[in-house]
């Protein structure tokens, strides 16, 4: 999987399309499709204004995610990963297949990601 798999992978995580995608990176519709496609590489300065909307631009460029802060993981997350510890493997996969499920209810065009 090369950059434009893992932007492409990224605009979608974050439920933009192409067009709307470029107008907040300062691009074209055509550059955002030629960056994707592996045609062409972003610059710095659109890898930094994607960044601003949610990209994992670490993941984009190595293919490495970026370590989550525990800074940013709310009370109820943390919570539930607690609990999430606390149980066996066979209840774990229970427990991960029921809230695929609800991500999935909740939002249609939800994909879980190597889960």
């Amino acid at each position: 999987m090369g950059i434009g798999d893992r932007l492409k992978a990224e605009r979608e995580r974050l439920g933009f399309n192409q067009t709307d995608f470029a107008a907040k990176a300062g691009a074209s519709k055509n550059s955002q499709y030629n960056y994707e496609k592996g045609d062409r590489s972003p610059d710095a300065s659109y890898l930094a204004a994607v960044a601003e909307q949610g990209v994992d631009v670490l993941y984009v460029v190595t293919g490495d995610r970026r370590p989550q802060s525990t800074d940013s993981i709310s009370p109820e997350v943390a919570e539930f990963l607690e609990v999430y510890e606390h149980i066996n493997e066979t209840d774990r996969g229970v427990l991960l297949r029921m809230a695929c499920a609800f991500a999935k209810a909740a939002d249609p065009n939800w994909k879980k990601s190597g889960i």
